[in-house]
């Protein structure tokens, strides 16, 4: 553990998000520092072998495409000026390319899809947890999937028809329940799905989806879909984030259940520093400039000035902890949680 961390802080604060875990108050909020989880500090990314951060991803896409070296770096500038000199077909084709990949699972990916299981153990009532990300990548479903958990996926398109709106990915069974709905309803019929997609249309009227049922991943910027290249969606570009500010609020966007877990719970930001400016775009859609309803949690090692009063603006208090730690110990806190059930 880190110095600045003592033990007596970390073990409160490890018990709140134990608690909070179990009561199902907490929401998982993964960014690109994610993919640095288990990578030693001397590796620099190499095709293949890990997925890129943020910055990574805006230096391969700057050397690839010939960004004048003068401009400013940030990834969304550098995704700007691709999309605009040559097509957004050709970022996408190279972010495709960096992303189509079996990158391995880091420890992040595979305690939240391990999660589920610890807790059902446990006898918790409330198991599966509500993940937000704004990362492309596809660690996160793989992992679940080589657990065999089931899970929701819901991700924001960026192109064609439903640009501006949520898809849901269907599973064995879902449809069933969506016909007989608009059987007896009546009102969802432009709702049903075309292969195993489904638009999210109306998100304030959208019931089909709970954490009573199955953990849910919510990629707030997209994602790619490694089986179906026209179904790629990045909110990358500048023009991408004028576009997703534009839209309705937050509670015209998320479909109603998710909206009220975001409401009504902690969260823990793992991977998220001042320069990911997309997470702010999210909060500010969701709250605006109000603080976090709940005290929630970021861990990052060695934040500047500028995130620690982002952070504190938020109300979301700091661990400085090398995440890969800060996972290890909060999976052994939750081992140890004594069998579990809600008194009656």
């Amino acid at each position: 553990m880190n110095e600045s961390v003592s033990q007596s802080s970390i073990a409160e604060h490890l018990q709140m998000v134990v608690d909070a875990i179990i009561e199902g108050e907490l929401v998982f909020f993964l960014g690109a520092g994610v993919n640095l989880c288990d990578r030693s500090g001397d590796k620099t990314w190499k095709h293949g072998e890990f997925l890129p951060d943020g910055s990574e991803l805006a230096q391969i896409l700057a050397e690839e495409f010939h960004y004048p070296p003068d401009y400013p770096s940030d990834l969304t500038r550098v995704s700007q000026y691709v999309d605009t000199m040559l097509g957004s077909a050709r970022l996408y084709k190279k972010l495709r390319q960096l992303l189509d990949v079996d990158y391995p699972l880091t420890s992040a990916h595979k305690f939240l899809a391990t999660l589920p299981k610890i807790l059902r153990d446990k006898g918790c009532e409330r198991a599966n947890q509500l993940i937000v990300t704004t990362n492309y990548d596809d660690l996160l479903e793989r992992a679940f999937k080589q657990e065999e958990q089931e899970f929701d996926l819901v991700f924001y398109m960026t192109e064609a028809v439903y640009r501006g709106k949520l898809m849901r990915r269907l599973l064995n069974g879902d449809l069933a329940l969506i016909e007989e709905y608009v059987d007896l309803r009546g009102k969802f019929m432009h709702q049903l799905p075309s292969g195993d997609l489904v638009v999210i249309d109306r998100p304030n009227e959208y019931v089909f989806l709970s954490l009573e049922q199955r953990p849910i991943i919510l990629k707030i910027h997209g994602a790619i879909d490694r089986n179906n290249m026209e179904k790629d969606s990045f909110v990358i570009t500048e023009d991408h984030y004028i576009d997703y500010l534009s839209r309705a609020n937050n509670s015209s966007f998320v479909p109603v259940s998710l909206n009220n877990v975001l409401q009504n719970s902690h969260f823990l930001f793992w991977g998220y520093s001042l320069r990911d400016w997309n997470l702010r775009v999210f909060l500010h859609r969701l709250w605006g400039e109000q603080r976090l309803k709940h005290t929630s949690w970021a861990i990052q090692l060695r934040p500047n000035e500028l995130d620690k009063e982002f952070w504190l603006k938020r109300d979301v208090k700091i661990k400085e902890l090398q995440l890969c730690e800060y996972i290890s110990e909060l999976e052994k806190w939750l081992r140890v949680v004594p069998q579990y059930r809600r008194p009656s």
